[in-house]
C-alpha cells in the first residue's frame, strides 16, 4: 500500500489524498487549494497525477477544500466513481 499526499498537508486547504491498494488507485477528496492567487491558479489547475489512471474517489464532505476540484478531475481524465454520504451531493 502507497498513500500520497498532494493537499493538507503542512496546511489547512485543498486535500487531496491518493491512496495505492491491491492494483487500484483511489483518491481521498479533491479540493481547491485556497492561498496566494497565483499558486492557487497553478495548483488548482494542473494536477499531480493522471486523472484517467484514478479508479474511484471517495469524498469525505462537500466542503469547497475537500470537493472543489472536482471538475478539474474530471475534465482531465477521470471516469470512475465518486463515493460519498447521503448528505454530502
Amino acid at each position: 500500500m502507497k498513500m500520497q499526499f498532494f493537499g493538507a498537508a503542512r496546511t489547512v486547504t485543498g486535500s487531496m489524498h491518493l491512496l495505492e491498494a491491491n492494483g487500484l488507485r483511489i483518491l481521498l477528496d479533491c479540493g481547491l487549494y485556497q492561498g496566494p492567487r497565483q499558486e492557487s491558479f497553478d495548483r488548482n489547475r494542473n494536477l499531480p497525477f493522471e486523472a484517467k489512471t484514478v479508479d474511484a474517489m471517495i469524498l469525505s464532505h462537500a466542503h469547497i477544500d475537500h470537493s472543489g476540484n472536482i471538475p478539474t478531475l474530471v475534465r482531465s481524465g477521470f471516469t470512475g466513481d465518486i463515493h460519498t454520504t447521503a448528505a454530502s451531493p
